[in-house]
């Protein structure tokens, strides 16, 4: 190969170096939660973020010891809870939840939910009543 050609090599490889470098910081959510198990979570909201890359949700948890317990729950991105169904208005502080989610594989307070069961006082926010 001349030389020309040598230095034209790299541009082009840069330039794949650089697109490449945001699919490395993608996680997948087999690597924090535990895809083989759900659990039913049952909180108050005490925050909830719609938001890119993913909806957000805080519960509080009264464990059986009468502690409260902060629980974040990763959900899917705004656009497609809107494809579900799903308006920034339907989580709002102090609603009763019940929510089904993978739990974290590290043992924190944390699951995610993405397309799982979710009732926000009682009922499925998604389904018009």
């Amino acid at each position: 190969m001349d030389m020309r050609k040598s230095v034209a090599v790299i541009p082009v490889s840069l330039a794949s170096i650089v697109c490449a470098i945001p699919l490395l910081a993608h996680h997948g959510t087999a690597a924090s939660y535990d895809q083989k198990k759900v659990l039913t979570v049952k909180g108050t909201v005490s925050e909830f973020l719609w938001r890119n890359p993913h909806c957000a949700l805080f519960l509080d948890l009264k464990e059986e010891s009468g502690k409260v317990v902060n629980y974040s729950i990763e959900m899917f991105s705004p656009s497609l809870m809107v494809g579900r169904g799903y308006t920034k208005n339907v989580l709002k502080r102090g609603d009763e939840v019940t929510i089904d989610v993978h739990p974290s594989l590290a043992g924190t307070p944390s699951g995610e939910c993405l397309g799982c069961r979710l009732l926000v006082n009682g009922k499925d926010p998604a389904v018009k009543q």
